[in-house]
């Protein structure tokens, strides 16, 4: 196995359920409602709250299969981990290269949403700023990041209950709105479901810090679902209310949807407010994006498909310091120079390519493993595959080129120095 011998330094485990339920939730409940639902409208049209529906079933699947696994093997990594030890080396590796680069440009376009919000004029400046005040608080300790972001959900949750109450509340409600019409065909159903299942995927940050949880075998199972279920109440709400008072057709065409509801209902007042708690969502994405991509890194050069130098872990702090570094660097140099808020499709593919190999690596748990129920695993793949072709022709194209890039750069290693290790 490619952990035998292993003498890295291990991370010290310091996160309780409570610790992990709010990284989960900063993770999910991010800036991703504020945006997610006016293309997802778009593609399924009244079928939008069956493709909320769809997404939360596939992401329970595999959240399910991703608490087993990590109770399983509480180390930094997540899926990569999983997939190495349970499938092979290969898969693993394919798994954490997407989930790398595609997350990378990922926290790159979270941090300018962050800029464009709190000052257009100059978004890669604050989005630079945000990068490293963000790797900062990571860099100081994953409990402090833990209490960033706790303070971040609050706010945000702040926001979208004003949201709520403000479009309950109005007369510009209308029930209607939510009858399901023939605009809704299987195709946009199922795109919106693939579009809104990213804002559920958060879950994953609790099994990438698996190494900084205490008791893993069980925080971890009680966590994950702890976190999805709140996020699918808080994201069925307010999916509703924004329904209730734009109609199907107004939620789709709106380009900022929550600030769009409450000025629709009738309170413009709440438009800053939004905009902030849209600004602070992002920053919570953004803190918990570096948080798994510096700890998959972390396992993925413990094993030297990355620089070895990059599993390093601060003596004091007791973090992946050289991968935090690593990342925040990458990630403010991009967010400086490109605007890749259009350009990361791949992602999208990519990190249902990444629960894919989840689910197949939770299929060959044991019984004396703490297996899920064997529909878990086969409905949690079956829904990864068809949610990934079931996104834009373009989001399709560019995931499967990153992969099969990474898939070469792996085999090509493989041909030049057989023995990695």
């Amino acid at each position: 196995m490619p952990t035998s011998g292993r003498t890295d330094p291990h991370l010290r485990r310091r996160l309780g359920v409570g610790d992990a339920v709010m990284i989960g939730l900063g993770s999910m409940i991010g800036a991703g409602i504020f945006a997610a639902l006016a293309p997802a409208a778009a593609a399924a049209g009244s079928g939008l709250l069956i493709g909320l529906a769809a997404a939360a079933v596939v992401a329970y699947c595999n959240a399910t299969s991703s608490a087993r696994l990590a109770a399983r093997y509480p180390a930094s990594g997540g899926t990569y981990v999983y997939g190495r030890e349970r499938l092979g080396e290969f898969w693993g590796y394919l798994a954490g290269w997407g989930f790398v680069v595609g997350k990378t440009a990922s926290c790159a376009a979270m941090a300018l949403t962050v800029g464009t919000y709190v000052w257009p004029a100059q978004a890669h400046a604050v989005a630079v700023a945000a990068v490293v005040a963000l790797t900062a608080v990571n860099y100081r300790g994953v409990q402090k990041s833990a209490l960033a972001t706790r303070i971040i959900v609050a706010v945000v949750l702040a926001v979208l209950a004003a949201v709520v109450v403000a479009a309950f509340t109005s007369s510009a409600a209308d029930a209607g709105h939510l009858a399901i019409g023939s605009d809704a065909s299987v195709r946009g159903v199922l795109q919106a479901a693939g579009l809104l299942f990213f804002a559920f995927a958060g879950y994953a940050r609790i099994a990438t810090l698996g190494e900084e949880v205490r008791d893993p075998t069980h925080t971890i199972p009680r966590a994950i679902p702890i976190a999805l279920e709140i996020t699918l109440v808080v994201y069925a709400t307010v999916a509703v209310a924004a329904l209730a008072v734009l109609g199907p057709h107004g939620l789709g065409s709106a380009t900022a949807p929550l600030a769009d509801t409450v000025r629709a209902a009738g309170v413009p007042a709440l438009v800053p407010v939004v905009r902030v708690g849209a600004a602070v969502a992002a920053l919570g994405s953004l803190l918990a994006l570096v948080l798994g991509v510096s700890r998959t890194t972390l396992a993925m050069a413990r094993d030297r498909h990355l620089p070895h130098q990059l599993a390093a872990v601060h003596p004091r702090f007791e973090v992946p310091h050289h991968a935090e570094l690593a990342v925040g660097v990458v990630v403010a140099v991009l967010a400086a120079v490109v605007d890749v808020r259009g350009a990361i499709g791949f992602s999208s593919f990519g990190v249902l390519a990444y629960y894919a190999i989840a689910n197949a690596s939770a299929w060959t748990l044991a019984p004396e493993e703490g297996h899920p129920p064997r529909v878990v695993p086969v409905l949690g793949l079956a829904g990864c595959v068809i949610l990934a072709f079931a996104l834009p022709v373009t989001s399709v194209l560019s995931g499967a080129s990153v992969l099969a890039v990474g898939a070469l750069v792996y085999l090509l290693r493989r041909r030049r120095a057989p023995a990695l290790r």
